[in-house]
């Protein structure tokens, strides 16, 4: 059922889809901006990096039906992205997009970037590879090192950040030993103002959650994954790049330099990935704020429920201006 609505008597709607990978959010997401005139913006950070496409499970342009999508192949892979770029970037986005009477749909598994986009940052250092290499070695010689060195440092910030989240923890270090002060608390941040956010979360039956990871995993090897990580090689990368640190380019990577097998390629990523849904799921738990629908974002059931909600949001946000 289409669904249009004038937005110029509404104070500006926003939507967020979020959810483990491999829950339909992609899918969902293109069914409310074709019911409600949207435009999409990539909240995943992966999917920032031209070229990598296939382990990103990004949407092929042939299959965005002529919607806008943001923040998609917008960077080369030797680019540096925080956080606080992102919010940067999307919440430009999100002004244009509302500004033309279009409804932003934010898309994606990264709830760092999220929460740096709604809840905002307070203000940190920019990045110092210099210091980075340093804190990687230190990790590659004794594993667990820089977690260990958080704790001392920054206990709190520490307990926060699981040990195997290398990227946050040396992220976190990195701010501390460049203001040789505590971690800024959240309340530092600036929010996202002017907007009416609906968050909404896909959180599908475990099992079955399981089951798509698995036939996705195996899908993307299927078409093409080795093949895709071998010419991003082949046109320069070192395969030393960011996204190569990414589930399922990382297990390509070790197959093409005769690490693993392929089989065993397979194995890890499929591992891998329910282990990061899990993250996730703990992760967008945490905010309250998250209206959660038990199925996947394909269920016509589910896109049914999630447009109604849409509806009923909207029509209150009209009475309510």
């Amino acid at each position: 059922m289409q669904r249009t609505l004038r937005w110029q008597n509404v104070d500006r709607p926003l939507i967020a889809i979020v959810g483990p990978t491999a829950s339909g959010k992609s899918e969902l997401a293109l069914r409310i901006a074709e019911a409600f005139s949207g435009e999409l913006v990539n909240c995943d950070a992966l999917q920032l990096y031209r070229g990598f496409d296939i382990g990103t499970a990004k949407t092929p342009v042939a299959a965005r039906r002529g919607i806008p999508h943001h923040l998609l192949d917008a960077l080369d892979p030797q680019t540096s992205f925080s956080a606080g770029d992102y919010a940067r970037a999307a919440r430009e986005i999100i002004a244009g997009i509302s500004s033309r009477g279009h409804l932003p749909l934010v898309v994606g598994g990264t709830g760092f970037y999220l929460r740096a986009l709604l809840d905002g940052l307070p203000a940190l250092p920019g990045r110092d590879d210099l210091l980075r290499e340093r804190l990687s070695r230190r990790e590659q010689r004794h594993p667990g090192a820089l977690h260990k060195l958080l704790r001392r440092l920054e206990p709190s910030a520490a307990a926060r950040i699981h040990p195997r989240d290398v990227q946050k923890v040396t992220r976190a270090l990195e701010i501390r030993l460049l203001t040789r002060a505590r971690l800024p608390a959240p309340s530092a941040a600036r929010p996202l103002e002017g907007f009416r956010l609906l968050l909404m979360g896909l959180a599908p039956e475990r099992s079955l959650l399981v089951d798509a990871i698995a036939a996705r995993t195996r899908q993307m090897f299927a078409a093409g994954l080795i093949g895709e990580v071998r010419g991003l090689l082949e046109k320069g990368l070192s395969g030393k790049e960011k996204p190569f640190e990414s589930l399922g380019y990382k297990q390509a990577l070790a197959h093409l330099r005769g690490q693993i097998s392929l089989e065993q390629a397979l194995e890890s990523t499929e591992i891998e990935t329910r282990q990061y849904a899990k993250r996730q799921l703990t992760w967008f738990r945490r905010d309250s704020r998250i209206v959660w629908f038990s199925g996947f974002g394909s269920d016509p059931k589910i896109v049914e429920a999630c447009l109604l909600a849409i509806q009923a949001d909207l029509a209150n946000l009209q009475g309510n201006p």
